[in-house]
């Protein structure tokens, strides 16, 4: 059994345990989709003993705010830092006179990068927040 699996397990008999439905658990966890985001709500369940089941929903959607702003901000700094390299070359061709004033960037070759992760770290974003 994978380490998700084992929490989404978990965190449905921490809610079984409390008195609430297995049903209500299975769907918690089922919203919550990653290792980190069952674990801080398994630490919340612990810790603070909601008295409902809505103080157990309000807490989940709470994570998964958490959960899709650090999605948002990873993003961010990704195009900010895809934007940055931009800049520079397009300086650094300025400066060593293979881009000339007037001149469009476009018909320049760009420099040889990394093909941007995107696709494969967005699919990558089931765990995140893991980091």
């Amino acid at each position: 059994m994978d380490e998700r699996a084992r929490l989404r397990r978990e965190l449905i008999e921490t809610i079984v345990h409390m008195g609430y439905p297995e049903e209500f658990g299975a769907a918690v966890a089922d919203n919550l989709r990653t290792e980190k985001t069952m674990s801080r709500m398994i630490g919340y369940l612990h810790h603070a003993r909601p008295r409902s089941m809505e103080e157990i929903a309000d807490e989940m959607l709470a994570i998964m705010e958490d959960r899709e702003r650090w999605i948002q901000k990873k993003s961010a700094e990704y195009y900010n830092m895809k934007y940055n390299e931009m800049r520079d070359w397009m300086a650094e061709a300025a400066e060593s006179g293979e881009l000339e004033e007037g001149e469009d960037p476009e018909e320049l070759e760009e420099p040889e990068s990394e093909e941007p992760e995107e696709f494969e770290w967005r699919r990558g974003c089931e765990g995140a927040g893991d980091e």
